[in-house]
């Protein structure tokens, strides 16, 4: 503590003890009697010789002995005022025949008392507030600190990331390498004439690794690097958002060359002008206008260089991302094969794996997968090898993995009706029949009735290559596929269900996108009709006609209904095969790829029912029991002892 805080506490703490002392120490202290009781201690020699003291308001005594009235021996006292004064003591000094004493009373302690302690609290208040004042905004006060950045400054230690643990976005390491290699020699690059770049930003979807990509150049980089979220400039206070840009940029300044990382900057970068005001400036827009100003302005951050990520790039305003400010666009993308691959091994070099396990075969797999998605996979299958005591995580653990996180947590122990359990069966098998008789669709790769998520059961499919883009003939194979489920289910029981509900909202949005987006439909030819995500409005608006809604309407029923038609007569022509399918999924509850094949081939499986396998789980659970129970007898013999003898 400093040492004006500690002498301060300790004068505090001796007045409030001389303050405690008067009160419960005065002169007047003991028991309170009238002149007459006085009278007859005085006769009665009940009081000390020499201990009668008269004060300016009262006469002060003790007694000698126990009083007739019971009072035991102490301190007496006979108030008066200024009108009973002379005749208290005119009776005193008859009484003690002149042997008393006569003090003046000091007006120090009443003043300390009266004035000490009014004082003594406002000193109190006032160091409680300064020295609140002074910890919570410094100099500028409680609130200077709302204008104060809110950044972490880190450095290559304190993120533990290098490129090294970045995979699957070679590119965007490649160009941001190079800003690296920026900041360690900046001659190299400048003797020709060329600048640093100002800004950087990292687009991509979410779980791409922008923000590890950032740790990674944190990591790479000998320079202090500030980070901050974009949501941590706004405030409820007007102009906060800017003064905090202020200060971010100007210690920044300060520490050159150095890099300042804005995560989730659409949160006060977006379009300016648009969206509801209520009046007067946007404290948004003041905060983006100073960041602006701050990355080139009359007076730009030389030697800083601003990173970014967002995945919202085109509601951005125009103004930040043109050239000179946010220099380069580094598009993050979901990873490919090859880059699937390549994350799958940098996480599982954390883990035990068993032999069996086939890192490709899983990322091809894991299409449309992201980085922290394929990282989860790796986690979850550890905590699934885990809990079932296993010594390493096999490939089984990575396919339970991966059908969790897309599709849900299996529910085994979930029992349905049998006439349910049957129309499931039926619904999975007309999707899985339809999608090995299609040849543009992605190839099966198992499919189940094991209840997933919200999902009574699932088809699973392995894409043969990663897409860009979408070609006519996979999305109407596709269209026609998601048909099967009802239309095995219609045929089976002469009735339609609830379960075709996901079914039905793939099929919409995908006929719905050929129409509006991607322009496969003739009647409306080679033009957008869906609206722009960057719009910002409260009011729904488009921008076509109503006859132009209509034809929208009629083309995006006639691909359904045309899929629907294809479908239907496609199951009809083969609903042997989609018996047998659905008859062993009843038994087996799990098929792969290869036994759905066979089976509509007209051949035949053998291997463990479910029923079967349930047995031999619980026989496997029994025995390691009977294990654990034998080891635990074993260390609990006394030595010498064998389980045996026991």
């Amino acid at each position: 503590m400093p040492p004006s805080r500690s002498l301060f506490g300790i004068v505090s703490l001796a007045i409030m003890g001389v303050l405690l002392f008067m009160m419960f120490n005065t002169s007047g202290r003991g028991a309170k009697v009238n002149l007459e009781q006085f009278v007859t201690y005085a006769k009665n020699a009940q009081l000390e010789e020499g201990s009668v003291v008269i004060h300016s308001n009262s006469v002060v005594a003790r007694t000698s002995m126990t009083t007739p009235d019971g009072r035991p021996p102490g301190p007496i006292y006979v108030p008066f005022n200024s009108a009973t004064r002379d005749n208290t003591v005119k009776t005193v000094a008859e009484v003690t025949k002149n042997k008393y004493k006569a003090e003046e009373d000091s007006l120090a302690p009443t003043l300390l008392m009266f004035l000490g302690l009014p004082l003594l609290m406002i000193m109190l208040v006032w160091f409680l507030i300064s020295r609140g004042l002074r910890s919570a905004g410094g100099a500028g006060g409680v609130l200077g600190n709302f204008g104060k950045s809110r950044h972490r400054t880190l450095n290559k230690e304190m993120t533990g990331v290098t490129f090294s643990d970045v995979a699957g976005i070679d590119e965007a390491k490649d160009e941001v390498q190079e800003i690296i290699e920026f900041l360690k020699n900046p001659k190299k690059f400048t003797k020709l004439g060329g600048r640093i770049p100002r800004g950087v930003l990292l687009v991509g979807e979410p779980g791409c690794g922008k923000t590890l990509l950032a740790k990674a150049i944190a990591g790479e980089a000998d320079v202090p690097f500030f980070s901050i979220s974009g949501s941590d400039f706004v405030e409820m206070f007007v102009g906060v958002g800017a003064s905090r840009v202020r200060d971010l940029f100007k210690q920044a300044k300060d520490s050159a060359p150095c890099i300042i990382f804005l995560d989730e900057i659409d949160a006060v970068g977006r379009r300016r002008g648009s969206g509801f005001s209520s009046g007067g400036h946007d404290e948004r827009e003041q905060t983006l206008n100073a960041i602006l100003v701050e990355m080139d302005g009359f007076a730009p951050a030389d030697g800083v260089i601003v990173i970014a990520a967002t995945n919202r790039a085109d509601v951005l305003d125009p103004a930040l991302v043109r050239p000179g400010r946010f220099d380069r666009q580094v598009v993050v993308p979901l990873p490919d094969l090859k880059g699937r691959l390549e994350i799958l091994r940098v996480h599982a070099k954390k883990v035990k794996l068993a032999d069996d396990v086939d890192l490709e075969k899983v990322a091809r797999g894991t299409a449309t997968f992201s980085g922290a998605d394929l990282a989860a996979i790796i986690n979850e299958a550890a905590i699934g090898a885990t809990m079932a005591n296993k010594d390493a995580i096999e490939h089984t653990d990575l396919e339970e993995a991966r059908d969790k996180i897309k599709f849900g947590r299996s529910k085994r122990s979930r029992i349905r009706e049998k006439d349910e359990n049957r129309l499931v069966a039926y619904h999975e098998a007309g999707h899985a029949v339809l999608q090995v008789l299609l040849k543009d669709c992605d190839p099966l790769h198992k499919v189940t009735i094991i209840p997933r998520g919200n999902f009574g059961g699932a088809t699973f499919s392995l894409p043969a290559k990663d897409r860009t883009g979408y070609a006519q003939r996979w999305l109407s194979a596709t269209i026609r596929m998601a048909c099967g489920g009802r239309l095995a289910e219609e045929r089976v029981s002469g009735d339609v269900t609830s379960g075709a509900q996901q079914d039905i909202l793939q099929v919409t949005n995908i006929a719905r996108a050929m129409v509006m987006e991607w322009g496969m439909s003739p009647r409306l030819g080679f033009v957008r009709y869906a609206p722009i995500d960057s719009k910002e409005s409260f009011l729904g608006e488009r921008d076509f006609s109503n006859e132009t809604a209509r034809l929208i309407d009629e083309e995006v029923r006639r691909i359904v209904d045309e899929a629907y038609a294809d479908a239907r007569r496609m199951l009809d022509e083969h609903w042997p095969q989609v018996e047998a399918v659905a008859e062993a999924l009843l038994k087996y509850e799990t098929l792969s790829a290869e036994e759905v094949e066979r089976l509509m081939r007209g051949e035949t499986i053998s291997k463990p029912s479910a029923s079967d396998q349930i047995r031999a789980e619980e026989r496997r659970r029994n025995l390691q029991q009977v294990v654990e129970q034998l080891d635990k007898s074993q260390t609990e013999l006394p030595p010498g002892a064998s389980a045996a003898t026991a």
